[in-house]
């Protein structure tokens, strides 16, 4: 089969197949945005250390985490980290018309076309659909960059607009997405039979998924853990430098996947909870859903569980600056200073770092919607015939919601929970004081006076303070409330494709 004709084939079909390239493209663009902006802070150049800028800071930006180069790789990864929804939202579109799109590799296969040509069909499409989104993806950014350069009076930035990456890292992330993309879709099919009388999947599992995962979760949280002593140990080595970076990636990204594999646990465990004790039938089928394919829960909540670890993790550091600042303030009113200690920097940093885990949600909560809806299209043919052997709409409704509502619960209570024991893994406790000063008590004439300030001087001694971090039970509520809020959108969105997925004329869908 020619080039040509696999490319004018894999962007054929019906206007779902249209929107699912469309949407997946989409996903794309917001990927590659996500990684230009992460590559441009890494890319600014940090200038030689000088008597007026002995610290080598960037003093042509605004923000701090522009300006101080140690902050900007924490920048980067929380914008890398943003990729992490949007990449799971492609992998939700790529799903969407899957039965339209069997139907239609079942029929190329009668027509003779191989297995492998039909594979090839499908990793093309997405990663034609990919590479779409990522070169529109680096116009937006090449665009954005000309509008956003806009100094202020003193000559600083508001963005990085002033540099680019190299060539190199550009080309990386432009074709990189799509090649992975691609690379993706082919695993995921490697369980795939494309025969002329349909596609078959060897996925069934006769058991439930065992609870394994929950050592990549405490293997995640002890790579946290020993993050402080490893810097206290290996501060001054450069050669153990790369330490502390792989300690972050490598323990977030395991206890992000054990949480995400663990949700699959979690629905069959509630699949086998509701059919012991549930007695209604809306409960009943929701079990059974549950555990015939406990994975539609990692599939459906991994990007919403994601962006709960990152929120998690958030709010414990923001209760850790913050504690570390009212101690501070309290320091600095025993030693007479007033007000000092008060800096209000990590503070105003976490609220960029919470705006940023409010658009994941986002993000992801179009991803629940995609992925509900794509299971009740997939599955229409046997809910019209429920509905035809007299089960009530409204029972596969509540049915709908109770299969959406039982693994999503202690879903999200497990990655805030996670979430928390990272970012406290990184600091329990503050501490303050342990030093000395000189207070003068006596009027201002006396104290500058050398011949009778000693008379009115003493020295004061500061203990050493420390501080138990508190849970910061309110901020997570907030985020589960607002995961929790998100999955009852999905769940309102998805019911009303169920009413027209389960008219009687769906049983002749083939």
């Amino acid at each position: 089969m020619r080039p040509a004709t696999l490319v004018r084939l894999a962007l054929a079909g019906t206007r779902t197949d249209t929107a699912r390239v469309v949407l997946t493209a989409l996903s794309a663009l917001l990927a590659t945005l996500a990684g230009l902006a992460a590559l441009t802070v890494l890319a600014i150049p940090t200038p030689a250390a000088t008597d007026e800028n002995p610290n080598r800071w960037s003093e042509q930006y605004q923000h701090a985490l522009l300006v101080e180069p140690g902050l900007r790789g924490g920048t980067a990864f929380a914008l890398l980290m943003l990729m992490v929804p949007v990449l799971a939202l492609a992998g939700q579109c790529a799903r969407l018309g899957a039965p339209a799109r069997d139907r239609r590799l079942a029929a190329l296969r009668l027509a003779g076309a191989t297995p492998g040509q039909v594979t090839r069909l499908v990793v093309l499409e997405t990663g034609v659909a990919a590479l779409l989104g990522t070169l529109v993806g680096l116009g937006v950014y090449l665009v954005g960059r000309d509008l956003l350069h806009r100094p202020d009076a003193e000559g600083r930035l508001a963005l990085p607009t002033d540099v680019l990456p190299s060539t190199g890292a550009l080309a990386g992330m432009v074709l990189g997405l799509p090649v992975v993309a691609a690379l993706a879709t082919a695993l995921m099919l490697r369980t795939v039979t494309t025969s002329p009388l349909g596609v078959n999947r060897r996925a069934a599992r006769e058991r439930g998924p065992g609870p394994w995962a929950g050592l990549l979760i405490g293997f995640g949280v002890l790579s946290f853990v020993v993050v402080r002593p490893v810097v206290f140990r290996f501060d001054d080595n450069e050669e153990l430098a790369w330490l502390v970076p792989l300690l972050f990636v490598v323990g977030g990204l395991a206890a992000m996947i054990g949480v995400v594999v663990g949700t699959g646990w979690i629905s069959y465990r509630c699949g086998v909870l509701l059919r012991r004790h549930a007695r209604r039938a809306p409960a009943l089928l929701a079990a059974g859903r549950l555990m015939v394919d406990p994975w539609a829960g990692s599939r459906t909540f991994a990007a919403l569980l994601a962006a709960l670890i990152f929120g998690g993790g958030a709010a414990a550091q923001r209760a850790y600056f913050a504690t570390k600042d009212q101690l501070d303030r309290e320091q600095s009113r025993l030693a007479g200073a007033g007000g000092g200690g008060d800096n209000p920097f990590y503070l105003s940093t976490m609220d960029l770092v919470d705006g940023a885990v409010a658009v994941a949600i986002l993000i992801a909560t179009g991803g629940l919607i995609v992925a509900l809806v794509e299971g009740i299209v997939a599955r229409r043919r046997a809910y019209a015939a429920l509905v035809a052997t007299g089960v009530p709409r409204a029972t596969l409704s509540r049915s709908v919601a109770w299969q959406a509502l039982a693994p999503a619960v202690p879903a999200i209570l497990l990655a805030l929970t996670v979430g928390t024991l990272l970012g406290r893994g990184l600091g329990g406790e503050v501490s303050a004081g342990g030093g000395s000063m000189e207070i003068c008590e006596a009027t201002a004439a006396l104290c500058d006076d050398p011949a009778t300030s000693g008379q009115y001087t003493r020295i004061v001694h500061f203990p050493v303070v420390q501080r138990a971090v508190p849970v910061p039970l309110e901020h997570l509520a907030w985020l589960g409330a607002g995961a929790l809020a998100a999955v009852l959108v999905t769940v309102g969105v998805g019911l009303l494709f169920l009413r027209a997925s389960t008219a009687l004329d769906e049983l002749r869908t083939t």
